[in-house]
């Protein structure tokens, strides 16, 4: 993915976002002809000059200082992580990799442990992809049941979250709210897709997904990012019924997502759990992949 033009689309798509009474412009201006905030506008509040902005959104100007940056996310007022996505793209338009293959990612040894000693608690592994890397036993029961649970052993063949939100009739009845479900798959794609560009196997799936799903198309325009640190969600699943289920994501020094499930105690959900851990099994090696980083 080119990293000049996901800025510039990231700072037209945001600003078109922003409506002028909500920074206090509703008197600026005469008739509007295009949605959102016009550039001049959103340079204005930034302190910038109209054509330094406009070379920004072109991906001519790639000199952009972080005060720079940090005033064009107060104007557009971004949060925290979107903020950090600004400065991401910005370096990442300065640098322009060329596209390359990556070899599939492993896992350490202690993650394996780790995945191993959480016992009943759900797991799930996922790479700067959202590849399933690793699942423990009700981690692949909870997630996806139906699928193969030595998907993850096999690099070439693993599972994949994003496509399994969007492709997967299973994935999108489990979640009660799924698109809630659906826009915090694509905040943290555009999270991976900012600091990855080069990533052509990453770039390969946004454009399947482009492709093969219009909600997925239509999301991903947005820009909208997402840390990815945890959320709340209502599950409706086939074998125990629907559960609250809270999903905390912890990121590793190697750059992957550590997904824990967890229900309140005492709660129907913490009882439907603990049903669903004792009702599902398969062989302790198919566990997780076995592939550790060198």
């Amino acid at each position: 993915m080119d990293s000049r033009r996901q800025l510039g689309e990231f700072l037209a798509t945001r600003r078109s976002q922003l409506r002028p009474q909500d920074v206090g412009l509703a008197g600026y201006g005469d008739r509007r002809r295009v949605p959102g905030l016009r550039r001049e506008e959103l340079a204005m509040l930034a302190g910038v000059s109209a054509s330094y902005y406009a070379r920004l959104e072109q991906g001519s100007s790639l000199n952009a200082s972080p005060e720079v940056l940090d005033a064009l996310a107060r104007a557009l007022r971004l949060d925290e992580a979107e903020r950090r996505h600004l400065h991401v793209l910005a370096a990442g338009s300065r640098a322009r990799p060329a596209p390359r293959r990556t070899a599939p990612e492993r896992l350490t040894a202690e993650l394996e442990q780790l995945v191993e000693a959480m016992g009943e608690t759900p797991v799930v592994v996922l790479g700067r992809r959202s590849d399933v890397l690793a699942w423990n036993r009700t981690g692949h029961a909870l997630f996806a049941g139906h699928l193969d649970p030595a998907g993850p052993r096999l690099p070439r063949h693993r599972p994949n979250m994003a496509r399994l939100v969007f492709l997967d009739q299973h994935t999108r009845e489990l979640y009660a709210d799924w698109p809630a479900k659906a826009r915090a798959v694509i905040g943290t794609l555009r999270l991976a897709a900012g600091q990855f560009p080069a990533d052509a196997a990453l770039s390969a799936l946004v454009g399947e997904l482009t492709v093969r799903s219009g909600e997925f198309a239509e999301l991903w325009a947005a820009h909208r990012v997402k840390s990815g640190a945890g959320a709340t969600y209502e599950l409706r699943h086939p074998l125990v019924g629907a559960m609250t289920v809270t999903q905390q994501a912890l990121r590793t020094e190697h750059g992957h997502t550590v997904v824990v499930a967890t229900t309140e105690p005492g709660s129907p959900s913490r009882a439907a759990m603990a049903l669903l851990a004792h009702s599902t099994a398969f062989p302790a090696a198919a566990r997780h992949s076995p592939a550790r980083a060198e």
